[in-house]
């Protein structure tokens, strides 16, 4: 057998190829087969690099998380906007972005697929909340924009009701479900003087819990 002399092209062409085709079918619809003939690589070949769907579509969840990542990055760092902006820009960075929609239309619910859930609420407590939120949150506190104690325990909370409450990929809700959840949040973090979310924000996600049940409703 020929050794493949450019394993990351492979990689990059099945990734690639993978992506299109869940934000086309959805990753349900969408085989392994459909995978090999989009590519036009061998089973073989795939399963040397992945071992199943699901491998091949958390490479492209991590991927897409990487691009998150820098842009939430590009938030904190950006001149001119103090904390209180900072953290509004933050979560519009992550509610409004095309890979949010993009991510939202290729995974299956997370509360149905124990593997992914566990990444997701890792990410939270590892990733976002440490690394984003609360230096945000500190950056508030010190240039008076912002009255939070405890920023750390602040950037979890914040990060468990909007990112496992009412974020549609982790639970099925109808759309006037989800704008509730929303509304309930902001009169939360109102309450504790943050302007988190906004009327914008608010319908991309009922926006997105519309597209979920009208999915849901194309698979029956």
């Amino acid at each position: 057998m020929a050794r493949n002399r450019h394993p990351e092209a492979t990689v990059e062409r099945i990734l690639t190829e993978a992506a299109r085709l869940f934000l086309q079918k959805g990753f349900e619809k969408t085989s392994m087969q459909d995978i090999m003939d989009a590519t036009g690589l061998s089973k073989g070949a795939i399963y040397h690099h992945f071992a199943s769907k699901e491998d091949i579509l958390l490479r492209i969840g991590e991927r897409m998380g990487e691009e998150n990542a820098a842009a939430l990055q590009r938030v904190l760092d950006a001149p001119g906007l103090n904390g209180a902006q900072k953290l509004k820009e933050v979560f519009r960075t992550a509610l409004q972005s095309e890979r949010q929609a993009q991510m939202l239309r290729m995974i299956p619910y997370l509360v149905d697929n124990p593997r992914f859930l566990t990444i997701h609420v890792r990410e939270i407590f590892e990733l976002v909340a440490p690394a984003y939120i609360a230096p945000i949150l500190e950056e508030g506190a010190r240039d008076g924009s912002l009255r939070v104690e405890r920023p750390r325990q602040m950037a979890e909370a914040l990060m468990v009701l909007s990112d496992m409450w009412i974020n549609p990929l982790l639970r099925p809700a109808a759309p006037e479900e989800v704008r509730e959840r929303c509304q309930t949040f902001i009169a939360i973090t109102g309450a504790l003087g943050l302007d988190v979310l906004d009327e914008e924000m608010v319908e991309a996600c009922v926006d997105y819990a519309r597209w979920r049940a009208q999915a849901s409703e194309g698979t029956r």
